[in-house]
């Protein structure tokens, strides 16, 4: 007996493609299938082990952090001087590791308040990490734990970084932060003109706002001082060192967590 197969085109008439924004179709779906705040899965483990396992302390992390920070000073200043040569390739390639990757496990870590035991430590290191990795200090955070809340719900988690069905131009082009970086500088843009995204108004608080509006402002000052070193200076070193690393440097986080 024949069985007459679809042509790729009728199929996608018959895909019902998902809502990932957070004020689409599907937000509401979520809400009514029940998945919003679910009941996740806890380890058997019991909470004073769990605690012990848990311990911060600070010496650690200062240690490894101070080794972050030397380890991109000394390719940084190697790239400054062989600067004009095509051996500050070789430096620059892992200073741009260094900055854009390498800052990513710092943000993460740092966000959750793992890294130090110190919390004013932790609040530093994460602003700084979200600085470099091109990320709103205070809209991630917030992102992060509606993240945490509802991982991988289809129209409530903000970070779900591959839709399904996955666009692989857009996979690709991430290797080099192509599609992050434009909505990155609209967002910033907004939140200088103390506009909040329809997107973030679901898991930002109001309380937050002004918080989101002084750093968008903050970053955007610190950018014109960057670029207007380069354009006194006659030289794209300035931004070789705290711009375009999250163009050429984010291949490795794309690749594989760096801690």
């Amino acid at each position: 007996m024949s069985q007459t197969l679809e042509s790729p085109s009728n199929l996608t008439s018959v895909i019902r493609l998902s809502d990932y924004s957070l004020v689409g179709k599907d937000t509401p779906l979520a809400l009514e299938k029940g998945l919003v705040e679910a009941k996740w899965y806890a380890s058997p483990v019991p909470k004073a082990k769990m605690r012990e396992l848990l311990e911060r302390r600070d010496n650690p992390a200062i240690r490894d952090t101070l080794i972050w920070f030397a380890l991109l000073f000394g390719f940084g200043f190697s790239g400054y001087l062989l600067w004009g040569t095509w051996w500050a390739i070789i430096p620059f390639v892992v200073y741009g590791v260094l900055y854009a990757s390498v800052s990513d496990s710092r943000w993460h870590e740092s966000s959750h308040g793992t890294a130090f035991k110190a919390d004013w430590m932790n609040s530093a290191l994460y602003e700084v990490a979200s600085f470099m990795v091109r990320r709103e200090s205070i809209p991630w955070r917030w992102s992060h734990t509606r993240h945490h809340s509802d991982t991988i719900i289809v129209g409530w988690d903000p970070e779900i970084a591959v839709p399904r069905p996955a666009n692989l131009r857009a996979v690709c082009l991430n290797f080099f932060n192509l599609t992050v970086v434009p909505k990155y500088v609209r967002t910033v843009s907004l939140h200088c003109v103390g506009k909040i995204t329809p997107e973030e108004r679901p898991y930002i608080p109001e309380t937050e706002f002004g918080k989101v509006f002084v750093r968008a402002r903050l970053y955007v000052f610190i950018y014109a001082i960057v670029i207007a070193l380069s354009i006194f200076t006659r030289s794209f070193l300035p931004l070789m060192l705290f711009v375009l690393p999250h163009f050429y440097g984010t291949w490795a986080h794309s690749t594989c967590w760096i801690g």
